[in-house]
């Protein structure tokens, strides 16, 4: 298996990653104007694109994932909520479903409460073993953190959501599996993120100071700490849905 993590615009983190012995490969989160890295990682490794997914619709950077997948002939994906929401065809995702990468199989599990179309990746490399070894979380955890619940203007309820998803999708796996968010400190998307890009369940459940708490005490800590709406959002989120 290889890996990749891309420090992009925005404290953003976009991934790479794949199965070099079967040539098979899945980005995740692309940056607008990171398309070609991707491209030049691919030729490096000697693999194909088969996938590129979103975690969901962002709203603080102009996606590169449609472009990339027409660069390439892989399919977008995103979850299926975005059916109706978004002008343009794309792979719809499932909670549950499993994405070949040849020896790596991914996992999607559908954690809404940043967005109601959130989803998270559970990777598990088969050579390796049989128990997933990390989790790309997109905006539902952070390091030392957890997703902003506000922007739809629906907080308290996505708030609550937010605590089921990681509460009965994330913090029920193996303490040692490794964490992947989707942005690091800088972002706007949550408030007190680390600067380091990756943790552990396990370190995140000690750490962590939402993890602890239960659902009414963490719905108003995390409305109590909403950072500013991210610049242009707006327009970035009408971009990334039209045609």
């Amino acid at each position: 298996m290889f890996f990749r993590q891309l420090s992009t615009k925005e404290s953003s983190l976009s991934y790479f990653f794949g199965c070099g012995t079967k040539g098979r490969s899945m980005a995740v989160d692309v940056v607008a104007g990171d398309e070609e890295w991707f491209i030049a990682e691919a030729l490096k490794a000697g693999v194909s694109i088969d996938y590129v997914v979103d975690t969901h619709v962002h709203a603080d950077h102009y996606s590169g994932g449609r472009k990339l997948a027409e660069m390439t002939g892989a399919p977008y994906c995103l979850h299926e909520l975005d059916r109706g929401i978004v002008g343009f065809d794309f792979e719809p995702l499932a909670d549950g479903r499993i994405l070949d990468l040849g020896n790596v199989e991914v996992e999607v599990l559908h954690t809404p409460g940043h967005t109601p179309d959130s989803i998270c990746l559970l990777v598990t490399d088969r050579r390796r073993g049989g128990d997933p070894w990390f989790v790309l979380t997109g905006d539902t955890l952070f390091v030392g953190s957890i997703g902003r619940p506000d922007l739809l203007g629906k907080e308290r309820e996505m708030a609550g959501q937010l605590h089921h998803s990681i509460h009965s999708r994330l913090l029920s796996l193996a303490p040692e599996t490794e964490i992947f968010p989707g942005h690091q400190a800088g972002s706007v998307c949550g408030a007190g993120l680390s600067g380091k890009p990756s943790s552990t369940i396990g370190f995140e459940k000690r750490w962590n100071p939402g993890l602890a708490m239960g659902r009414k005490e963490f719905i108003e800590h995390l409305l109590g700490k909403i950072p500013p709406r991210p610049a242009e959002m707006s327009r970035i989120v009408a971009a990334n849905i039209s045609k």
